[in-house]
């Protein structure tokens, strides 16, 4: 057996970690497109 994989520094479940990486990159570019949105809509 590997010697990595007996002592492992986080214990946490991936597919927790990618779900919170794949929400909160969605939401960053979420926010980005209404801020566009909002200053195409003012500036019309």
């Amino acid at each position: 057996m590997n010697e990595f994989e007996n002592d492992v520094q986080s214990k946490n479940n991936d597919v927790v970690d990618s779900i919170k990486g794949f929400s909160l990159s969605f939401i960053f570019f979420l926010v980005i497109f209404f801020i566009g949105t909002i200053f195409k809509v003012i500036s019309s």
